[in-house]
Parts: structure tokens; sequence; C-alpha cells
């Protein structure tokens, strides 16, 4: 579905961001990318949708590259993006309004926009706040409603950078199982995070490093073989622990799948 082909990139009169970057995302994939703070994710993810275009290498997104102009609607259609700050995301000043921009934006026919904001809504379980301005929400709420914008939209890869490290506990609980509803319902998920107990019930882990791939592969040989203090990153509690205990081989296929039961449910 996306692929990046070394891809390299640097901002105007700067150092290089991103070098020689490869990597292919897969149709239904769940892939978390981590990475100390510098290492390059947020570009990363900006040119995962087009906002911003490789200076070296190609983004392919169905084969076709993003610098392709008359690609670039499908593309940022297609990837849909979750920012870090919810507020850096809204244009409008309600819930109901903001997910009528972008289907405007699409040329959606008037008389489909209505039942894409109910079913957007009722996704996100936000229909109570349909008439609500986004300064009367918490946080996990203008998250939710930034989901519901992006979701009518109907995208086939939804990215989150960074999107659970400004929420509280409980927050940050049903964002993740926002995440894990989404990806059960077809939908490609990619999430950005330094938060390392969100990465385990992905598919797959990938590990930047000063703009570079240092791993790629699954979460058991993630936390098995990398050294996570080394790049900046905290160890799980769980992952000390099976350290401390002496195990050998790759985390159980048990411990993820309990780590996973925490997000299907939402604290109250």
């Amino acid at each position: 579905m996306l692929e990046f082909d070394q891809v390299s990139y640097h901002y105007r009169r700067g150092q290089e961001v991103l070098r020689g970057v490869s990597f292919r995302i897969r149709e239904g994939e769940f892939l978390s990318i981590v990475g100390g703070n510098g290492s390059g994710k947020s570009t990363l993810a900006k040119l995962m949708n087009g906002l911003l275009l490789p200076r070296s290498g190609t983004v392919r997104f169905d084969a076709r590259p993003t610098s392709d102009a008359a690609h670039l609607q499908a593309v940022r259609q297609g990837v849909g993006l979750i920012f870090q700050n919810p507020d850096d995301q809204f244009i409008t000043t309600g819930v109901s309004d903001e997910i009528v921009f972008g289907l405007e934006n699409i040329r959606v026919p008037a008389e489909e926009i209505g039942e894409r904001v109910r079913q957007a809504l009722r996704a996100v379980r936000m229909e109570p706040y349909a008439d609500s301005a986004p300064h009367e929400l918490s946080g996990g709420q203008k998250q939710r409603a930034a989901i519901a914008a992006v979701l009518a939209m109907r995208p086939r890869l939804i990215l989150f950078d960074e999107a659970t490290s400004m929420l509280d506990p409980r927050g940050r609980a049903d964002m993740l199982h926002r995440m894990r509803e989404l990806h059960r319902q077809g939908l490609t998920v990619v999430q950005i995070t330094h938060h390392m107990d969100e990465v385990p019930a992905s598919d797959r882990v990938l590990l930047l490093d000063r703009g570079e791939i240092a791993f790629d592969g699954t979460p058991d040989d993630f936390f098995a073989s990398a050294d996570l203090e080394s790049y900046a990153l905290d160890t799980p509690f769980a992952v000390r622990v099976h350290e401390h205990l002496g195990l050998t081989g790759s985390l159980s296929a048990d411990w993820k799948e309990r780590v996973a039961d925490q997000w299907n449910t939402p604290r109250k």
C-alpha cells in the first residue's frame, strides 16, 4: 500500500532528518514506529500522506509517487493523519462542522454528507457532542473528534502521530482501544509512539535512529534484541521482569495478549 524507496529529507538549510529510508506497509497491517526525540518520526509521518515530499528517493501510495500532483489528493484522502495535539487539527468551531469541512473539500455529494457524519460520530461514540465546540471537550474527546473527521473521508490507512502523548491515562487507554477497533475493522493502522507499552499488540515495529532505520521486525524480536536504553527508549515493566527472571527466547504471546486485553475496554 505504502512504500518508501531510499527516501531522504532535510528542512531548508538544515541537516538531513531522514537518510536513505526504505520500507513497505502492507494493507491491513498494524505498524508501530518508535525512536527517540529527533529521530525523524514526525517527518516520516508527514511524508506518508504527502504533507512533505522527499528531497530524494520516492514515496509511493498504491504504486504511484506522492510527488505526482495528479495523485496527491488520493494520497491525502487515503492516508488519514491524527496529530499529537488535536488543537492543531481543528479548522472549524464545532464537531459536526469539522467533519463536514473535510467532506466538502473532497466534494462528497450533499445528500451523502449527513449520513457520513452520523457514521463517523457513532464509530467513536461522539454522538452526544455533535454540536459541541472543540474548547468544550476533553483532550481524549478532541482526539476522538479528530478521528471522526478522518474516518468520514474513508481512508484506507490511519496514521496516529503520538496521538496519546498529551492524554491522561484514561484518555490514552480509550485512544488505544480506538486504534485496535479500527484495525479489527480492516483499516491499516500506523502509530508513532514513545510509549513502549503500546507496542506489543502491533504486527510490526520500525525503529528510527538519527534518520535511519535501526530495526524492522516483530515486537517479540524488538524487545528481545534491541537495546532500548541506547536509543533513549524506556523498557516496559513486563520486559524488565522477563529479563530479571532470566527467561530465554522471545517474549510470550500470552504476555502480548494480556497487554492487548488491557486496551480492549477503556476505563470508565
